[in-house]
Order: structure tokens, then C-alpha cells, then sequence
């Protein structure tokens, strides 16, 4: 498994994968020194989050590759179908994927996403529209749904 650290502009990110596609994408609550030299596998990875951070890229065309669960993988995928600039409730994608009684196991899964940004987890809301729980903090959540805002504005949480 190759291994980059980029600068984003709410954290460092990591950036794990190899041949078969991205393992993981994390943002760090530590300081790690940035890579110099990206490794030629995660190259695209590296290129489309730039993109993304910069405004000019909605859709990430990456090979995936996370481990986990048949369940959370199921629930990562459909995080895949919740488009740039929307948000889903929990209740919701319980529905979509056929049990509205699952919210919190869909919950659970979503916490469990190895794929920051690009399985985009932080596009989840609760039912009323309020921020909830996120792995890289609700700071970084209200961030990356003000930079997908077709709108801006001067707060939207």
C-alpha cells in the first residue's frame, strides 16, 4: 500500500491505495510532513482533490478499493449517488437501500467510510437538517457542504 500526505485547506490529508484502486482518504488531526513526491499510483487521487478543493472538479473518476463490510459497502456506494451541492438524512438513505428501520446501522456505516470526500459520507444531514456526527469533526462537515453550496452565503450552519 502506497502512502501521500497533502495539504488541503481544512487538514492534511492521507492518501493510501495501489494497484487495485484507493484503500483510504483520511483527514488527520496531526501534523505529518507534506509528500514531496506523490507515489504513481494515488498521482490521480492526489490531481482530483485538488481539483475538488480548488471548485473545479463535482465527480471524482478514481478506482476504489475500501475495505469493509457487504453492508457498508453497500451503504458507501450509495453515498456515491448523492450528488455535489445536495445532502441526504440518514432516515433517507435507510429508505433507498430498502429498510427504513436500518438508520442507525446506515449511520454506523457511514461513520466506518474510509473514503473521505470522495465516497462523499459528510453529504448525510439529520432528518431536520441539522449537522450530526462526522468523523473529521462537524467543523470540517460545515465546511465541505459550504464549499458544494450553489449558493454562498455567509453561514449555512
Amino acid at each position: 500500500m502506497e502512502k501521500a500526505h497533502i495539504q488541503t485547506p481544512i487538514g492534511i490529508a492521507q492518501i493510501e491505495g495501489d494497484i487495485n484502486g484507493l484503500g483510504s482518504i483520511s483527514v488527520l488531526n496531526t501534523q505529518e510532513t507534506i509528500t514531496d513526491i506523490i507515489p504513481e499510483v494515488l498521482e490521480d487521487a492526489v490531481y482530483q482533490l485538488n481539483e475538488y478543493f480548488n471548485g473545479s472538479r463535482k465527480v471524482f473518476n478514481l478506482d476504489l478499493n475500501p475495505q469493509g463490510t457487504d453492508f457498508q459497502k453497500k451503504v458507501w456506494k450509495a453515498l456515491l449517488g448523492i450528488p455535489y451541492g445536495k445532502t441526504n438524512s440518514y432516515m433517507q438513505l435507510s429508505k433507498t437501500l430498502g429498510d427504513p428501520k436500518a438508520t442507525r446501522a446506515v449511520a454506523a456505516a457511514n461513520g466506518k467510510n474510509p473514503l473521505w470526500i470522495v465516497v462523499p459520507c459528510h453529504r448525510v444531514i439529520g432528518s431536520d437538517g441539522s449537522l450530526t456526527g462526522y468523523a473529521g469533526g462537524l467543523h470540517r462537515k460545515k465546511w465541505l457542504l459550504e464549499h458544494e453550496s450553489p449558493v454562498k452565503q455567509q453561514s449555512l450552519f
